[in-house]
């Protein structure tokens, strides 16, 4: 009997994760448009620690080894025919891409500034891009951050510690930052910002005039009525987070273009179809993306098979992890609750990245 086959539309942290639980039991296919897992996670470290940050958040595809039962296809997915029950899409060469589904997970995530992008690319170019990004930010004398969410405090934060003669300022809407935080992060994180000498602007809503998804010099204009501010790099990361969702029919949708799911994380209508993710229209904070979701998914895909109940996915109420990322003293962590954990530096390379992340949560990673 020939096994059931699962394709995976986005192989981002979720989609990666998800494949290597199912790969044992399914034939299981990952349409990517990255040749390997280019995570959106930790943007401070990668803008000034680029090769620090891509040994643990930049991976090709071929050093997971639970995914070697994995077929990893690079191709830009381009519809969905579900009828037929098949992905379609484009690879590089402009070759047509058609994949046959028993079941789908949607994991193609969001757009969002430099950092988040949907576009083929190669290695090259990758890497590439992570050193022009680090030496625009080292070249610039002043820097200004706007947004009030984890990105936009993570960059401001190491922006600051790693060029302490730089003038670097965030700006954000509220009179606090870190909304989906609990309240105990931001008063941490914001004592940690004035101690690197970050101009920290609370009650500034940026208007935003252009693109937002570059960098450059620029001059900033407040609709709430604060003079303009001027600086050398200008980092938007106001959450205008849009996802890649155009390949997908409308009915599946929501206003905001993410996918409507079933608390279970099954895509409401339609027969074997799952989303996850950043994509995932789960709960105000879309958190599947960051709760470990893809193992509730792969138990409910292997149900949805087996014609057992599938299970609901119940989210945090707050955000947690890290923000900021590694620093010289080592890794804070926090809780739904607002409460930090620390792992001494010297844990985060002798145990954390190649015992917990690498051989717990990943399943083994080649050097």
């Amino acid at each position: 009997m020939a096994r059931k086959r699962v394709v995976i539309a986005g192989l981002g942290d979720t989609g990666v994760l998800t494949a290597i639980r199912l790969a044992r039991r399914f034939d299981v296919v990952g349409v990517s448009s990255q040749p390997g897992l280019f995570s959106g996670q930790e943007l401070g470290v990668r803008i000034t620690r680029p090769a620090e940050w891509a040994h643990d958040y930049w991976t090709t595809f071929d050093r997971f080894r639970g995914l070697d039962r994995v077929r990893t296809i690079a191709a830009r997915i381009t519809g969905l025919d579900v009828t037929d029950r098949t992905l379609v899409g484009e690879h590089p060469d402009g070759s047509a891409l058609t994949a046959p589904y028993d079941a789908l997970v949607i994991a193609t995530g969001v757009t969002n500034g430099f950092w988040r992008q949907p576009d083929l690319r190669t290695v090259d170019a990758i890497e590439a891009n992570l050193r022009d990004v680090n030496a625009r930010f080292a070249t610039g004398q002043s820097v200004i951050v706007i947004g009030g969410g984890a990105a936009a405090v993570s960059a401001a934060a190491n922006v600051a510690a790693t060029w302490p003669d730089k003038k670097v300022d965030i700006y954000f809407p509220h009179q606090r930052a870190l909304l989906t935080h609990h309240p105990k992060v931001w008063n941490k994180l914001h004592d940690r910002l004035i101690a690197l000498n970050v101009g920290v602007h609370p009650g500034h809503r940026a208007d935003p005039a252009g693109e937002t998804d570059s960098l450059g010099a620029g001059r900033v204009q407040w609709s709430t009525g604060q003079p303009p501010a001027s600086a050398d790099v200008v980092l938007w990361a106001i959450g205008r987070v849009r996802p890649n969702t155009g390949w997908l029919p409308t009915e599946v949708l929501d206003e905001g273009g993410f996918v409507r799911v079933e608390p279970d994380l099954s895509v409401s209508g339609h027969d074997g179809v799952f989303a996850i993710g950043d994509v995932a229209a789960t709960d105000p904070l879309r958190s599947s993306a960051r709760n470990r979701a893809d193992g509730l998914l792969a138990r409910n895909i292997r149900a949805y098979f087996d014609g057992r109940q599938l299970r609901p996915y119940r989210p945090a109420e707050h955000r947690w992890g890290s923000v900021i990322g590694v620093q010289p003293n080592g890794l804070e962590v926090f809780t739904p609750g607002g409460r930090s954990v620390r792992f001494p530096v010297w844990s985060i390379d002798r145990v954390l990245q190649p015992w917990i992340v690498k051989r717990g949560i990943y399943r083994g990673v080649r050097r």
